[in-house]
């Protein structure tokens, strides 16, 4: 796709209108010409819709509700609202208009920012491949539920099937049951024994065959996937009126029931009873920095990608806020519909909370909350409801994530690319589905757990920390809010200008130093991961990070000219002049 044109102003060649506001900026507005040929959002709500979609995934029901509990309630809202104003807003805010001024994806965006840092696209392109491996299959594992529920009687209702064993524990609507640590509820075993097959893998050292009925299910989601996307912004911007509404309606439904069931209460007083000495603890605020940081999700290329396709004036600040603030929401009302069924399962087995709550990432949503569903009146409507709503949850961040490949690498290649749209997303599509396949082995939770450790955790955050230097400090936080400027009409406050050039570096500084100082062991189902594995995952982290010092080396070699020359040219922001006439913008000609 042909990039936007951009005019740098000279002399005669301003555009009519107020004044600069002297005592900030000197430095010159240049004037964007958008290129009709680029595709465009059909109405503004497709684009707040895809980026919500994006933004609320299924990590705000599972992980917000653990994390709040467990970094002390109530008052872990304090650490996470001030990372979110500090840190995490700006620095979507900061995606939203760089992709929304430059038009363009995550690798050509650089020439137009700072050359040198062009391997950081191409290291967030892997990144977005690294997720698709694995992301989809857990959408798989739901679509795999949502077909199990159409029955009148839910399959992990009961310990009478062919996959349970002697520890299967059914404790709903039946008195004296003894729970102990040996004890696997119906709903446990379902997914670890059915659904995964897992009992039959040893490890990563032994992941068996691939399971055929995940990688149908996996097929199925990969299908819709690509029909979504094929043709654009114009067919993805009208498939999230489906997928991300749907989750909203399924969790009002929900909470709704979640609020009548017998020990509720119990759960939300657990989910939100402040302990506040817990504020004194340096992992609750990293837990905070990192929720706030992978919730509003910069780095990935989405926003970018996302916002290119907007009018040149069109509000992004005021997107940043709106958007930034449902997914904030959503990730605290998620709380009350997993710990109302928690306060109900506690109830029902006779055990505190905390030991209901153990659970965390995709147990809570497989086997908790299931397993509260099918003690439920209308257990299969709850069942089918909830699954749906993991689904579009699911397919609205994979739209996202391999929307910013796709934008990224057409706008890179436009002369190849330009034209063949729907082959290139197709044979997209097959590679992340090829990528997936070890995840559907018998053993695939594992390299599930793998990928979602390593192929993005501390890759993705440092190269958001580098591409706020590289903004903030490289081409410049004056030059950026000029940007805004010409396209907004206003100029960022101080507070913002602030947050871009130190607090929000600062903030996933924090988190990077943290990880590094505090590695936490790696274990899935009392399956503690080798050594070797833990050094593979170091060798995925680098398989994409690297690329960001290669392109530099790169770009610094086929320079020509002395050292100094060289630097000054990859550091240097390229301008390019229109194609087009000065007069056809009733401008005057440069003299």
């Amino acid at each position: 796709m042909p990039h936007q044109e951009q005019v740098l102003m000279h002399g005669n060649l301003c555009p009519p209108g107020p004044p600069n506001n002297s005592g900030y900026n000197s430095n010159p507005v240049p004037v964007i010409i958008q290129t009709e040929s680029r595709d465009k959002w059909t109405k503004k709500m497709d684009f707040l819709l895809s980026v919500i979609g994006f933004a609320v995934d299924l990590g705000n029901v599972w992980r917000f509700p653990y994390i709040c509990y467990q970094n002390g309630g109530g008052a872990f809202l304090i650490p996470y609202v001030l990372m979110a104003i500090f840190g995490g807003v700006p620095l979507f805010y900061m995606e939203l208009a760089l992709g929304q001024f430059h038009r363009t994806g995550a690798i050509s965006i650089w020439k137009h920012i700072c050359p040198i840092f062009k391997g950081v696209g191409f290291a967030i392109c892997i990144i977005a491949l690294y997720v698709s491996f694995y992301y989809n299959t857990i959408i798989a594992w739901a679509l795999f539920y949502f077909y199990s529920s159409f029955s009148s009687t839910l399959p992990w209702t009961s310990c009478d099937n062919e996959w349970n064993t002697e520890n299967c524990t059914n404790y709903f609507g039946k008195d004296n049951v003894t729970w102990t640590n040996y004890s696997r509820s119906p709903a446990e075993e379902f997914y670890t024994r059915n659904v995964l097959e897992v009992h039959e893998s040893s490890g990563l050292d032994n992941v068996g065959y691939i399971r055929w009925q995940l990688m149908l299910c996996l097929f199925l989601i990969f299908t819709i996937v690509y029909f979504s996307l094929w043709k654009g912004v114009k067919t993805s911007g009208k498939v999230v009126w489906v997928t991300a509404t749907l989750p909203y309606v399924v969790l009002l439904i929900l909470m709704v029931r979640g609020a009548t069931l017998p020990g509720a209460w119990q759960g939300v007083v657990f989910y939100l009873n402040p302990k506040w000495e817990k504020l004194k603890e340096t992992s609750v605020w990293v837990d905070a920095a990192a929720q706030i940081f992978f919730s509003l999700g910069p780095g990935f290329g989405v926003l970018l990608a996302l916002s290119s396709y907007n009018p040149f004036n069109n509000n992004c600040y005021r997107d940043a806020i709106v958007t930034s603030l449902v997914n904030c929401l959503t990730s605290f009302l998620s709380g009350f519909v997993i710990f109302t069924v928690l306060g109900y399962m506690a109830e029902q087995r006779n055990i505190n909370i905390e030991d209901v709550a153990r659970d965390k990432g995709p147990s809570l949503l497989f086997i908790t909350y299931p397993e509260a569903i099918a003690n439920m009146v209308g257990s299969t409507f709850f069942a089918i409801i909830f699954f749906a709503m993991m689904i579009t949850l699911g397919l609205d961040s994979t739209f996202g994530g391999l929307e910013a490949i796709i934008t990224a690498v057409m706008d890179e290649y436009p002369d190849v690319l330009s034209q063949r749209r729907e082959l290139f997303v197709l044979a997209l599509v097959v590679v992340c589905f090829v990528g997936s396949l070890s995840t559907l082995t018998k053993g695939g939770a594992y390299v599930v757990k793998l990928l979602e450790e390593f192929g993005v955790g501390f890759s993705i955050i440092a190269i958001v920390f580098l591409e706020a230097t590289a903004v903030s400090w490289f081409y410049g936080v004056n030059r950026f809010s000029n940007d805004i400027k010409a396209m907004l009409g206003f100029t960022p406050g101080l507070f913002w200008r602030l947050c871009w050039v130190a607090i929000s570096p600062a903030f996933l500084g924090y988190i990077i130093i943290s990880s590094l100082l505090n590695p936490q062991p790696l274990s899935l189902f009392d399956y503690k991961f080798p050594d070797w594995s833990i050094t593979t995952g170091y060798f995925i982290a680098a398989s994409s990070f690297m690329w960001i010092p290669i392109y530099m080396v790169y770009k610094l070699v086929w320079t020509p000219g002395s050292l100094k020359q060289r630097l000054a040219v990859c550091l240097r922001p390229e301008r390019t002049l229109p194609d087009i006439h000065p007069d056809s913008m009733g401008l005057s000609p440069v003299p």
